[in-house]
């Protein structure tokens, strides 16, 4: 396969999808402060819509179907943006710091 066909493959999209998902997977078991696992939650999210509008583009039989998924995923991760940073911001205002490590005393 040559440089010049590989930006029109599914696998090429596929990987990047893959390599997008994995940077989530790994901000999420790594990072220690609560706003770089919302990040990675993020990054986790647009690998799974690069997948989807991959196989949209490649082999879905109706256009559309890939792009609305796409446009659920957009959805939940502005609810989950949204919903996270409130979340933080109440954390950070009874603890004065976003690290895991404090969350343990919210426990019971």
């Amino acid at each position: 396969m040559s440089l010049l066909t590989l930006h029109n493959s599914l696998i090429t999209y596929l990987a990047i999808g893959a390599i997008l998902f994995g940077m989530g997977v790994y901000g999420m078991v790594t990072r220690r402060t609560l706003i770089g696992m919302l990040i990675a939650a993020e990054l986790m999210l647009a690998g799974a819509s690069v997948n989807f509008m991959a196989f949209n583009r490649f082999t879905a039989p109706d256009p559309a179907l890939g792009q609305i998924f796409t446009l659920f995923i957009m959805a939940i991760a502005a609810a989950e943006a949204a919903i996270g940073l409130s979340i933080i911001i109440a954390f950070y205002r009874h603890n004065k710091s976003i690290d895991t490590e404090d969350a343990v005393q919210l426990k019971g």
